[in-house]
Formats: C-alpha cells, structure tokens, sequence
C-alpha cells in the first residue's frame, strides 16, 4: 500500500548559492519546514529582500520496496519560485513555479539500502518566463509547504500528470433529489488481475454507492439517491475512494472529499447555488503572516478560514497564485465560494516561453484541485493590462480559456481587469464572468463614483456578468481624527470608505461577487507608505492577526446572522472638542447609546449608528446596547490629541502640490496639451522618462504629490508602473491630481529634450 513519509523536520539550509554538496552539510543552518529565507526581509520594510538561489539538504533512508518492487517519489508541495530536486546528487526534477506541487520519481537515484541525500536548490530570483513577473506583494523564497516522501507499489495510482492526485470526481445533482458521481482514475502500470473498486461514503462514514472497473479503463458513474447538497450554509461532504486491487490485496488507495452543488451566474440574477440567487461578499487573501512569510502551518491556514467565517463572507478571491491544500480543504468544510487563480498578473511577457508557462501552471492550478467543491471560479490573469495591451496578450487569454474549459467543463471562468481596461475593447466576453478592481476613492476619484460607474457598465455590458474583484483602502491603527479624508490613512476613513462600499454592493444583487482587497494586511518589500513600510495595509485585519480593524465589523454587520454589536473608535481614545461622533456597527434594527450609564439616545438604522456625544473631563466609558448584546469603550477627553495620531505626510503632501505651482510661476494652467517631436511628455512611459535624471525628478515629484507612491528604478513599484505614461497614471488618480497639475508637468517636461 501506498505510504507517505513526511520529511519537514532535520533540514540544512544556506542563504547563498552553494553549489551541490556531496554530504550533508553539518555547517549549515538547521531548519524545519515549512520554511523561508524572506520571513523577515520580506516584510521588514527595508526597501529589498534576498532574491537568489538558496539550499536545502537532508538525509533520508531508503524505505522498504511495497508489493510488486515499487517506486519512490520525492513530493515538493510548493517551492518559491523555481526548484531543482538532486538525490544522490543527481538532479530527478526541476520545476518552474512557486505556488503549485510537484513531484519526482527517485526510485532509481536511491540507494539500495542505507542514506540518501536529498538536496533542493530553491530560488526566487527574477526569471523572464516564470510568473509573477512583477507584482504588488512579496515573492517569498523557500520551502514553504513541505516536502514528502510517496513509496507506491509498481502498479499505482497516477502520481506524474502535474501533480495531480490520479482521482477525478464529478458530482452533478440528477432529478429526484440524487446525484451522480462521474469518476475517473489514472493507474500507471496496470495489468490484467489489477481492478480499481470505487466508494462513496456520506458525511457519516456509510457506504452510498460503489462501483469496480478493470484498471485500464477506469471511468465509471456512480448514483447517489436522495442526495445531499453541497452549500454555503451546509457544507455537507461525501468521500470518494478509489482502491487498486489486484485479486484480494489492496495495492494502493486514494479518496478525495467531495460536494454535490449545482451553480451558475446571470447578469441580472448574479450567482446562483442549488437554484438560490446569492450574491458573492467576501474578501481577498494572501498567504502569508508577520515574519513568518509564507511559511504557514495547517493551523495558520484553518486559523484564517475560521477569522473570515467569523466575519460573515461567503466568498474568497485566493490571490494571486495557487493557495496550499490545506485552505482549500478548510473552504470546503466551511462553504466558501472560491475565485483560485494563476499569478498572470500586471505585466505579459511577450516570450513564448512564459506563455508556456502560465500554460503549465493552469494546468497545475486545475488538475491539483479540481476535487475541491469550494473552487467555482478559476481566474486567467489579474490587472495585466497594466503592462499594455496587445494582439498577443488577447490572444493568450483565449488560449487560457479555452485550456481551462477543455480540463474542467464544470466551473467558469473569469478575469480581475485593471480599473483603466476601457469599458469597450477586447478584453471583455472572453472569461464566463468578469471583475474589475477599483479603488475610486483612493487611488483615484471618491468613494460616490463606484456606484455610477457599476451601474453605467451593467447598462453597456447587460450581457456581462459583473463584479468587483478588489476594492480598499489603507487602514493603520494608529492614526485618527474627527475629520477623515482619503489619503490620510486612518482607521476611520477606511472604516467610512467601507460603510460606503458594503452600501453599493447591498443595493445591487445582480452583481455576481465582490471582493475586499484585503482581508489581512501582507508583506509587500517594495511598499512606502502610511508611515508604514515593507506592507500592504488595505487589510481588514492586521499582518500578525491580532487586530480587527472598525471596517471589519462593517462587513460583519452587514454580512453575519450572528447577532452582532461593535462600537468604533477604540483606538482613538484620547477625543478633543466639545462632542464627538460615536459609530456603532451592528445588524439589530435598534441601538442604545450609553454614556457612563446614563441612556444618550436610543436610534433605528440600518448597520451603521451615529451618535453625538458630549464626553465629560477625563475618562468615559461608551456603551452601545440592543437585546442582550453588549460593547463598551473608554475614552478620554483632552484639550489636544495626541499628534501621533496624524500622519506628517498628509499635511505635507498638501503642502508639496501648493510649492509645485509656485515652482512653474505664471504658466497658463489651462493651455492645451503640446507634444512636441523630440521633448518628452506625459505621454511617454515611466521607463522612458528616466532615462533622463532631469525628467525623472520630474516624473518621481508628480507621482509622490498625487498618488503618494515612491517610483524609480530599482525600488518601490517600479515594476509594475514602468510600463506606465503619466497620462495614464494622472488618469488613475482621478481627482487626487488638482486642476492644471497635469498641464504644468507636461510643460516642464516638454522643456528636455530626449535622449
């Protein structure tokens, strides 16, 4: 019988290219897995982190042959970004993505009996055709899921088809409340004594169905009477296990769990689950937590599920890259809807070779998973028009789906667009359903225009499937005020921007899905910003996972059936003036407001409660109260607030648009845009500007007054924006850039000649 022998413990490690060690290296660092080297750097808000190749070493015993010889397999659940394999040292396997499983037949590296050495050289270091190529988050390197060992009799299931688990279950609901069950096996080196003897099992460990083939023609449908279905509010389970039997010996086992749902998406209705409309509200997620990196352990991953159950989602964007087993299998057993995805993102290569490549890891993403009832969405690319559009980049996208449908006929398709992909063009109709990321009112615009903007696509596109994929804004805990505004990085703009969004979405069902970006804060090396570095912190909960922040009892409010109450503004507990504003968040029709035990004002809203509250000298405590729910906070009042609780660069960065029209003096604000041949422009790229240190300056001030983002070459989000002319990012940022400020650029620009 098959035997998995797990091998994360006793590793050597070293943070440098070594070379291939003959023995185990004693020197070296020792290490468990799961494990990266970018734990720290990749989050620490240096600037950079290691990106190069690093070594793993360790030693193993040959294991004892299973029934008919056997072959032993050296299994990588993931490696970032690309791995080469040595037994005995010699190279069994290299493989080209971070974010997938992988495996190696070793058998015939092993020796007879005794020792092996087994080394992976590990790398995260840029490679033209492997994605991501460039992109808003961390590339962590290491051995971060774990590495196993899989002994197999010689005869077995499939263990070499992209890493697959060699079982392929079906279940589609039939009339009369049944189902079938179409399964499908792989076995490698079967013969005629060799059958496969199927079984489905319910949640309660009973035998429902079974059904025996011969191993070389495996494909069978099994039927389920009265079936159970498979939902968000009932995620109910089946086990499928497919044996191989030879005569009267079990020779290898596998099973996968499995639901029963049917699903589809309208562009009026949304999605639907077993012929029930349910609109899509959930959040984004990545992989990763405070200085751990990636290195997440089964108990992180079932951590973060229970953290956005709790919440009230029914969805999860997995972004950007395939996400580990361990958090599918979570989603499954707590009935999310799940959006898995490639890392096609922000910029295509034009190399063949990458094309190839997203090619493998589709089929990796696809083949690894499609067992997971939780998965109804499988994602080609995200933001990539940022890089540019072209035939090829069109092209590549129909070939991606048209790969998706031809390896998994069962789910859709779908695509995460840039907020600038134009409402016409053609990259839409080529995914089942579409998304759009948008941040008016952060990046760009207010907050009031995704309203209009959704409603002017649905009526342009009534033919489309409509979502939101990623929205947000910064969130750091530490600044406050009674007056918030975009950019100023506060707990209470994000809370308001929030309260706004989940608003939009409520009152318009027909969208399929919507997604928070981000559920938790995460590692981004490249980031400045907020007074916080190395990090993206659009999350609704921070990194370390020890802070809610006021905009996740927003969602709770308006997504839990638990009864919920929240009052907001915790963390700004020294207040001065003679009132402030206290919100509540809660999904009960009525709140009570208490102030020091005394009743303020008892309101009906709907999720979000305002109050007015004149706090008295010193210490308050505020509580808000409906039914038996209970929350209370302290405050303080003060003559002035704690000037911590302001970012510099708000007042700063006010300032700097100011100082620039001093700069350009009389210059006429309103003249029409000139592009003169041989001057630069805004109409040039990030990449091109600066190859001139005159018109970078240029380009680095415009871009930090408006978009408050550090660009230039090397640092910050260089990568992603190089692609980019200032027209496009002036345009991006909406009404964050002030009137004429684009004129004046273009002036000073068209001063320089080009080089």
């Amino acid at each position: 019988m098959r035997n998995l022998i797990n091998l994360n413990r006793d590793w050597r490690f070293i943070k440098e290219d070594a070379g291939l060690p003959e023995h185990l290296p004693e020197n070296w660092e020792k290490v468990d897995l799961p494990h990266s080297w970018n734990a720290i750097d990749g989050q620490d808000g240096n600037g950079s982190y290691a990106r190069l190749k690093c070594w793993y070493a360790r030693s193993f015993e040959t294991p004892k042959q299973p029934l008919g010889g056997g072959r032993v397999y050296v299994e990588v659940l993931a490696a970032g970004q690309q791995a080469s394999v040595y037994v005995n040292g010699r190279e069994a396997v290299y493989h080209e993505g971070g974010y997938s499983a992988f495996r190696a037949d070793v058998t015939n590296l092993c020796n007879a009996e005794g020792e092996n050495l087994l080394v992976i050289a590990c790398s995260n270091e840029n490679k033209s055709n492997v994605y991501p190529q460039a992109a808003d988050f961390t590339f962590y390197g290491g051995l971060y899921r774990g590495v196993n060992l899989i002994c197999v009799p010689d005869a077995h299931f499939d263990l070499d088809y992209y890493g697959g688990p060699g079982l392929q279950v079906t279940p589609k609901p039939s009339v009369g409340g049944g189902a079938i069950f179409e399964c499908a096996s792989w076995v490698t080196n079967p013969d005629e004594n060799f059958t496969v003897m199927y079984s489905v099992k319910d949640a309660d460990g009973r035998e429902v169905a079974a059904a025996v083939r011969p191993a070389d023609d495996t494909n069978v449908t099994l039927y389920v009477p009265d079936a159970v279905r498979w939902g968000i509010d009932n995620p109910y389970l089946y086990t499928v296990t497919a044996i191989l039997q030879r005569r009267n010996e079990a020779y290898d086992e596998v099973s996968a769990r499995v639901g029963v749902r049917s699903f589809s998406c309208d562009p009026e209705k949304g999605f639907i689950i077993n012929g029930i409309k349910t609109p899509l509200r959930g959040v984004s997620r990545h992989q990763d937590r405070m200085y751990k990196g990636n290195a997440l352990t089964k108990e992180d991953h079932y951590e973060d599920a229970m953290l956005i159950k709790e919440l009230g989602a029914n969805t999860i964007r997995l972004a950007h890259y395939q996400h580990s087993q361990d958090f599918y299998d979570a989603c499954d057993e707590l009935g999310f809807i799940i959006w898995a995805e490639i890392p096609f993102i922000s910029v295509m290569n034009p190399d063949p070779a990458a094309h190839q490549n997203c090619i493998s890891q589709l089929k990796e993403l696809i083949i690894q998973n499609y067992n997971h009832p939780s998965i109804c969405f499988w994602g080609i690319s995200n933001e990539i028009l940022i890089g540019g559009i072209s035939e090829k980049l069109v092209e590549n996208h129909k070939e991606l789906n048209a790969l998706c449908k031809e390896l998994d006929k069962t789910r859709l398709t779908t695509i995460a667009h840039v907020s600038m992909t134009p409402v016409d063009g053609p990259m839409h109709g080529i995914t089942d359903v579409e998304s759009y990321n948008h941040y008016f009112g952060w990046y760009g615009g207010k907050m009031e225009d995704n309203g209009p903007w959704l409603d002017n696509f649905h009526k342009v596109h009534p033919e489309i499937c409509l979502g939101m994929s990623e929205y947000g804004c910064e969130g750091i805990i530490t600044y406050h005020g009674p007056n918030p505004a975009c950019k100023d990085y506060s707990e209470e703009y994000q809370a308001l921007y929030h309260e706004h969004l989940a608003r939009v979405f409520d009152e318009r069902p027909w969208m399929w899905s919507t997604h928070v970006w981000n559920m938790f804060d995460f590692g981004c090396a490249a980031r400045d910003e907020g007074g916080v570095r190395g990090r993206n912190n659009k999350g609704l909960m921070t990194i370390d996972r020890k802070t809610k922040k006021d905009s996740y009892f927003v969602y709770q409010a308006y997504w839990s059936k638990k009864p919920m109450i929240h009052v907001a503004g915790r963390r700004y507990a020294q207040r001065a003036g003679e009132t402030t504003e206290i919100r509540v968040y809660s999904n009960q029709p009525e709140v009570a407001l208490y102030l020091n035990g005394r009743l303020v004002e008892e309101k009906s809203a709907d999720r979000v409660f305002v109050f007015t509250v004149a706090l008295h000298e010193g210490f308050n405590v505020i509580t808000a109260r409906s039914g038996d729910l209970r929350d209370s906070i302290t405050l303080e009042k003060v003559e002035k607030e704690p000037t911590i609780y302001v970012l510099p660069e708000v007042n700063e960065r006010a300032e700097g648009v100011a100082n620039w029209f001093k700069l350009v003096g009389d210059l006429d604000l309103q003249a029409p845009m000139q592009f003169p041949e041989g001057k630069y422009s805004i109409r040039d790229t990030a990449e091109e500007i600066s190859k001139c240190p005159e018109a970078m300056d240029i380009l680095t001030n415009a871009m930090k007054l408006t978009l408050n983002m550090k660009v230039a070459p090397g640092e910050g989000m260089w990568d992603m924006m190089k692609s980019l002319t200032l027209e496009k990012a002036f345009e991006m940022a909406g009404n964050m850039v002030p009137e004429g400020f684009p004129e004046s650029i273009n002036a000073k620009l068209t001063e320089i000649d080009k080089l």
